[in-house]
């Protein structure tokens, strides 16, 4: 009767591998056909490229530099034209000293003034110097902020990228799962259909299948859903057919003392350092306005006047002028005062935001560090309990279809490998996801 049990178990082990790898290079074979395959050096690149907070930091930047002029900041000569034409019909009574009297109705007047004129500010109190200073600060904020959403879109890609990584893990230990269970399905119908098994077991098995496999379903959702978001932060469709075939692998060389060194390089901090010098630019501006200001004028102008009746018939003027021009500020009720002292109190409070920030930058590089210690040392030990799992599964399904072993054990011996494997593969997550927050604290994911 053992030899008809192993014979009818190893007939059906082969037939239940044919089928198992038939299936699986089928799978593949479509996958391959329906869909590519993408990397994350290439999700990175089209993120970078379409990314649409990329593109409005962008757009900012470029704003800064087209504002970051001399002429923004009022260091160069103003320029301007005028000319005014005025026709008009009067009604004219003039009494000269003569004793001459003149009544005209109806009398046509013309008045023509044209001018060009330009004014240079020669010294204002050393607002145009101040003025510029802070439209280069905007511009060089403006750059970090570009950097500072760079750096952001990477990580968010690699964050979600290696999510996906990971639920295909997940959905790898209940595949294998699922085959155990079906062995044990098959081997207790075996020995069911010779007398050596009674329903509950055969129940039992066709239950913990059924289990798998909607938690398959499950997992199957979950990928879709990561997929999705994926898709989103490319900017591509959401619908889009992709698959990912890449494991996660772990930097273990990333020390503590370099990260915190290198957060003085955070465009986050950097952007803050620029506040700082805009709030100080725009202090000297406003105390400009308490000296005097000094500019130069001149121009041509062209004056005609004409009427047809009464003592000035043709009146015409023309020529160049040049002026200098002073304004001394004797009281304005002290508001360039309170400006002032409001401009002050703004360059601390960007002292203070940015030493905030220096304390939070480093806060979260300690606590992302220790996560990533901590996620290194279980993974090493979680590599040997999964191996040791995968091992006591092996040996134990070969008891169990040499009728040695008990459904029970190879029960206990499959939940062990399934919780084995979602550990390691939570593990390799967390601690990658762990990297990619230092790296991108330190400014290192572009490098």
């Amino acid at each position: 009767m053992k030899r008809l049990d192993h014979y009818l178990i190893n007939k059906g082990m082969k037939r239940l591998k044919n089928a198992f790898l038939l299936s699986v290079f089928l799978t593949c074979i479509t996958n391959v056909l329906s869909a590519q395959v993408l990397t994350l050096e290439e999700a990175i690149n089209i993120a970078l490229k379409n990314n649409l907070d990329i593109q409005i930091a962008r757009n900012n930047k470029e704003a800064s530099s087209i504002n970051n002029h001399l002429s923004i900041a009022g260091g160069l000569p103003v320029v301007s034209g005028s000319a005014t034409d005025n026709q008009s019909i009067t009604n004219l009574t003039q009494e000269l000293t003569n004793g001459q009297k003149i009544q005209r109705r109806g009398n046509v007047q013309n008045q023509l003034n044209a001018s060009v004129s330009g004014n240079y500010t020669l010294y204002n109190g050393f607002r145009v110097v101040a003025s510029k200073n802070r439209l280069a600060a905007l511009e060089r904020q403006s750059e970090q902020q570009v950097n500072l959403q760079i750096q952001n879109v990477i990580s968010d890609v690699m964050v979600k990228y290696y999510d996906i990584v990971r639920q295909q893990g997940f959905m790898e230990t209940i595949r294998q799962s699922i085959e155990v269970t079906k062995q044990r399905k098959y081997l207790m119908e075996v020995r069911q259909s010779v007398g050596l098994a009674n329903n509950a077991d055969t129940y039992q098995a066709q239950l913990d299948l059924v289990a798998s496999e909607q938690e398959l379903r499950a997992q199957e959702l979950v990928l879709v859903q990561s997929k999705t978001d994926l898709m989103n932060l490319l900017t591509q469709r959401a619908d889009s057919v992709f698959q990912i075939r890449d494991t996660i692998l772990i930097d273990s060389t990333i020390q503590l003392e370099r990260v915190v060194n290198a957060v003085a390089t955070n465009p986050e901090l950097r952007s803050a350092e620029e506040q700082i010098r805009i709030n100080e630019f725009l202090t000297r501006e406003i105390n400009a306005a308490r000296y005097p200001a000094v500019g130069v004028n001149g121009g041509y102008n062209y004056s005609r006047s004409q009427s047809t009746a009464g003592f000035t018939l043709l009146n015409q003027n023309t020529g160049p002028f040049v002026g200098l021009n002073l304004q001394v500020p004797i009281f304005n009720g002290g508001a360039n005062k309170r400006r002032v002292r409001v401009a002050e109190i703004d360059t601390r409070n960007a002292t203070l935001q940015k030493e905030a920030l220096v304390n939070n930058l480093e806060s979260l590089a300690i606590r992302a560090y220790q996560s990533y210690t901590n996620t290194l040392e279980r993974l090493r030990a979680e590599r040997e309990n999964n191996r040791i799992a995968a091992a006591l599964l092996d040996v134990v399904t070969q008891r169990f279809q040499q009728g040695v072993g008990t459904v029970i054990d190879l029960r206990e011996a499959q939940r062990s490998f399934v919780e084995a494997g979602y550990r390691l593969v939570n593990l390799s997550y967390s601690a990658k996801v762990a990297e990619i927050e230092l790296k991108r604290i330190s400014s290192d994911l572009g490098r």
